[in-house]
């Protein structure tokens, strides 16, 4: 069958995106070809908000057939965090029948080049980006984000961080030229010459293992970094938010079926309640890139026991903010307290360690001790949470019941000084939502070290009191580099401490947010600009995205001639 979608088409058409792509990952300016604001879509193009919603209904209580060879039954389950059964059934598959099927397609989509496969993802990722409202409902009934947050971070900007990914992939790829013509002087003998080609070829199958919060932010960069470097790409979902990755993979497979490639170069593996498919899926010899988000725990088996794959892997880590002094003390309040409350802390980049000096801090308002610092923190969290309303726009709801554990644990780690409470949600009154807890905790006391050292994922911050700003930054430098860390902030008016936090984040590789008290929060990076994790402390062994996050995903093999 004739491709519906020809190369000169799809490059006509997605070239300039991609050029403007590679200019903003050059100069880190801002730019995303993806609106953010619900009202962008409908009128000019994809879903608007009711058809959106139409279009998730539509999907409840059906089967989603992807076409898949060597499906050997069906699988589903999912519950929303906010209550709803969503009944969808997705294709099991027997993997000795689906790998070798994934892999009949490579060659042809290795010798497509790196354009054209460049230009075959982005339009993946224009058709996602058009049902972007029927996306938002997906993400957010998996992973219980509020709708305007699953909107924007699983939609827009998780597209923007698949187009980064792809991006970087072309850059890496078209570094080496195609052909070189190779000429060595030889005296008065004739000089030697040589023809060489170059090709990026593929290491075999990517593996995706998705997580249960950001199924897609957190998906997209390993499955766009692996397609558009020419390898198939398995995606195993996690159990809870399946659905997200599932309408991914559908659109994926449906362009590449008309772009002229075997449709099986990306596939979906989800599994039954309680099988456990990741680790065997891990150690196949076809597996051979793994992007993985998730516990510390399983993360190192990877590392450890895939020995065969590339791996790419996001752990836990202890996020910090050091408080030592701040010129907008009502603006530093109000930021911090939006990091925190942001999706009930369920993100990797929350943070959760506030190091504050025991003796106080200086402030425009004049100075306050630490007990008052505490205190009025907890007073901004209550103050934006206390509208119900607005606390469920902000909170979403809880993904899990370990996080509603570890919430309720945390009360008897030390003294409380903001207190969780339950949020009812009238439109879902079984979804679970709570507002961030703080504990009072000192950084003297070994007792505490054990709470503030781990990672307690969830709506849970310690204020640990220190003895001094050298004492908080010995504590964020051993912090970073025994648990690690996604985001570090600092406040200071002191030039000295600023840098001494800088060096700190330098020599432990952690990425550094300096007085934040606008609209910019410590836990949000963007596309194209900041890097989400550095790779260079246990919390993350890769950055998204830079070129170390693709480069290793091909080779370059070269064929010589003599001229």
């Amino acid at each position: 069958m004739a491709a519906e979608l020809t190369a000169p088409q799809l490059i006509a058409q997605h070239r300039p995106t991609l050029d403007q792509a590679l200019e903003a990952i050059r100069t880190r300016a801002y730019w995303s070809p993806h609106p953010e604001h619900p009202k962008a879509y409908g009128e000019h193009g994809g879903l608007d908000a009711a058809a959106g919603n139409a279009a998730f209904d539509a999907l409840l209580n059906t089967r989603l057939d992807l076409g898949q060879p060597g499906t050997d039954g069906w699988v589903g389950g999912e519950v929303s965090p906010y209550g709803i059964e969503l009944g969808v059934e997705y294709p099991h598959a027997d993997i000795d029948v689906l790998l070798p099927a994934m892999k009949a397609g490579q060659r042809a989509w290795r010798d497509a080049g790196a354009e054209l496969r460049a230009v075959v993802c982005l339009e993946i990722l224009k058709r996602i980006s058009d049902r972007t409202h029927e996306f938002a409902h997906a993400v957010m009934h998996t992973s219980g984000q509020a709708f305007m947050m699953a909107f924007q971070a699983g939609g827009p900007h998780a597209q923007d961080r698949g187009l980064e990914a792809v991006a970087y992939a072309y850059a890496e790829q078209v570094r080496t030229p195609g052909t070189a013509e190779w000429t060595k002087p030889q005296g008065k003998r004739d000089p030697l010459a040589m023809t060489k080609s170059f090709t990026p070829v593929p290491r075999g199958i990517g593996l995706v293992i998705g997580c249960n919060t950001f199924p897609t932010w957190n998906g997209y960069p390993g499955l766009f970094a692996s397609l558009a470097t020419g390898n198939a790409v398995l995606v195993k979902p996690h159990p809870r938010a399946v659905l997200p990755l599932a309408l991914t993979v559908r659109v994926a497979r449906d362009v590449l079926a008309e772009a002229g490639f075997d449709p099986n170069l990306v596939a979906l593996a989800a599994e039954r309640p309680g099988e456990g498919i990741a680790k065997t899926l891990a150690t196949r010899p076809e597996i051979r890139i793994i992007d993985y988000t998730g516990s510390t725990t399983f993360g190192d088996w990877l590392e450890a026991n895939a020995r065969q794959a590339q791996v790419y892997t996001e752990k836990a880590g202890v996020n910090t903010v050091l408080v030592e002094s701040t010129g907008d003390y009502k603006g530093m309040l109000s930021n911090l307290a939006f990091s925190l409350s942001l999706y009930s802390g369920q993100m990797c980049t929350t943070p959760q360690n506030l190091l504050i000096p025991r003796d106080g801090i200086s402030t425009d308002e004049g100075p306050r001790s630490y007990d008052e610092v505490v205190a009025d923190l907890a007073r901004a969290v209550e103050g934006l949470l206390g509208d119900d309303a607005r606390a469920n726009a902000l909170l979403g709801a809880i993904v899990n019941p370990d996080v509603k554990a570890r919430l309720e644990a945390a009360a008897g780690l030390g003294e409380v000084a903001l207190a969780s409470r339950e949020v009812a949600n009238p439109d879902f009154p079984d979804a679970v939502v709570r507002t961030p807890v703080i504990v009072k905790l000192d950084g003297a006391k070994p007792d505490d070290e054990a709470a503030y050292m781990s990672e307690c994922f969830g709506p849970v911050s310690f204020a640990v009191a220190v003895d001094s700003a050298a004492d908080a930054l010995e504590l964020l430098r051993r912090t970073v580099r025994e648990k690690g860390a996604m985001t570090v902030g600092a406040y200071t008016t002191d030039a000295e401490v600023e840098r001494a936090v800088e060096e700190v984040c330098l020599e432990e590789a952690a990425q550094l947010s300096l007085n934040l008290t606008g609209g910019v929060y410590v836990n949000q990076t963007a596309a194209f600009s900041d890097f989400h994790g550095s790779g260079g402390n246990p919390a993350a062994n890769a950055a998204l995205t830079d070129g170390a996050f693709v480069a290793n995903r091909f080779r370059v093999v070269e064929v010589r001639r003599e001229a």
